[in-house]
């Protein structure tokens, strides 16, 4: 398996004298997730209201529901980067993502509260980010520098997340302008959602103009290496590195032991006793504080290796569930959970798919990162869905305390488990980190 450079400090340095830029795929993949993310978040900023306290789910009907739709994500993210991977479709498989989400918009508003027709609208968004997500981070991976992924992935999240941040200000509005009419927030989300596909149709290259990601450039912006083989064989091929497996199984550890953000704004509005029109800024400030982190993040995993700050945001996520549980006031703990949740986010989205892309042959970016992400998301599913048992039986208290003892255990194991930066190649011969 060839591992290509990762920023270690032993990396060879960039030219003197020249600067590098963020790609500008990036940028353009960047500005489509910024408007998708306007569409989907004012959809999740209402969402938990809606189904909970307009439909009255209980909070097991809700953590089977945001779990199972969840999950539905598992085979079709393998299934999309294995279909992108195969002659480099990463735009038409990722676009067919898109479309499928803008789409999911009209079956909400169509759901007319019918929690069947719900689930299955949820189930198409959750498909559609499910099919579209691994090719989109490996376009990232392809038009960006090795050691520079951190970076890359960090600016796309923070245009991602600027996103984030309007969407729920655009669902406020909506509620207030509508006297809570759920129904505009959904038809308005399917109009931005159709101008993001629009976006990606007109502003994301197809392919690869670049050259091969793992070969290194001279001043004059000319190849100084041979570019790695390319992968051969089926999707679990290409990552038969004991380093690559073991991210995968941190992934899947430490999704176990994440609670859903619809639960952690939930429990802030109970234990708040905010009025339900101040709900969808909940999410607004673990935003605000991602946005602004998201790059800074990227640029110190680049520097010091991906391990840390992977670890590191786990142990925010950590203190706000400690948090939550702390006889401390009101206002310190909104304050404090939003802006760990924050922290949690910019120090491990984008963080760890930086840190699979390189221990991942040529032509299997999609696939293996794909394999990461489906780790995690059935992870998840069952931590949604045990949590929200656990809340339904013996109250939120009890829940949270889990939640944490599991989350402490799961940090424990994936400090011992993950990989530390991958030894440059010697030569063009593919290797293997044990």
């Amino acid at each position: 398996m060839y591992l290509a450079t990762t920023g270690r400090r032993d990396a060879p340095p960039t030219p003197s004298g020249v600067r590098r830029r963020v790609p500008g795929t990036v940028l353009a993949l960047g500005a489509v997730s910024l408007v998708t993310d306007v569409s989907s978040e004012m959809v999740t900023a209402v969402l938990p209201l809606y189904l909970v306290l307009g439909l009255g789910l209980s909070p097991l009907q809700f953590g089977l529901l945001d779990g199972l739709s969840t999950g539905a994500t598992a085979l079709v993210r393998l299934l999309g980067g294995a279909t992108a991977d195969r002659g480099g479709r990463h735009k038409q498989v990722a676009g067919l993502g898109y479309a499928l989400s803008a789409c999911s918009r009209l079956g909400l508003l169509l759901a007319g509260g019918a929690t069947g027709w719900i689930a299955t609208a949820l189930a198409a968004d959750r498909l559609g980010k499910g099919v579209r997500t691994a090719p989109r981070d490996a376009l990232i991976t392809l038009h960006s520098p090795p050691d520079d992924l951190g970076r890359a992935f960090g600016t796309h999240r923070a245009m991602d997340t600027t996103g984030a941040l309007l969407g729920p200000l655009a669902a406020f509005a909506l509620l207030s302008a509508t006297a809570e009419a759920y129904e505009a927030v959904f038809a308005v989300s399917f109009c931005v959602g159709a101008f993001g596909v629009l976006l990606w149709l007109l502003l994301v290259p197809g392919r690869r103009s670049a050259p091969p990601r793992h070969e290194p450039l001279d001043t004059a912006g000319a190849p100084t290496a041979p570019a790695p083989p390319r992968a051969r064989g089926g999707l679990l091929a290409a990552p038969r590195s004991p380093a690559y497996r073991r991210i995968v199984l941190c992934a899947a550890l430490l999704g176990s032991a994440t609670v859903g953000d619809s639960f952690l704004y939930l429990l802030l509005q109970r234990r708040l006793d905010l009025d339900a029109t101040w709900f969808p800024f909940l999410p607004l400030g673990a935003a605000a504080v991602y946005l602004l982190l998201a790059v800074p993040a990227g640029r110190l995993a680049d520097r010091t290796g991906r391990r840390r700050p992977l670890l590191y945001g786990h142990g925010a996520l950590l203190l706000a569930y400690g948090l939550l549980l702390a006889p401390l006031p009101g206002g310190a703990v909104l304050v404090g959970v939003l802006g760990l949740l924050g922290v949690f986010y910019a120090a491990t989205d984008g963080v760890l798919m930086a840190l699979a892309g390189p221990f991942l042959a040529e032509g299997r970016q999609a696939g293996g990162l794909a394999l990461v992400q489906t780790a995690q998301a059935l992870a998840r599913l069952g931590a949604a869905v045990a949590f929200g048992a656990v809340w339904t039986a013996s109250g939120p208290e009890t829940a949270l305390v889990a939640a944490l003892v599991a989350l402490a255990a799961a940090l424990c194991c994936a400090a011992r488990l993950l990989p530390k930066a991958p030894q440059a190649p010697t030569d063009s011969t593919a290797l293997r980190e044990d």
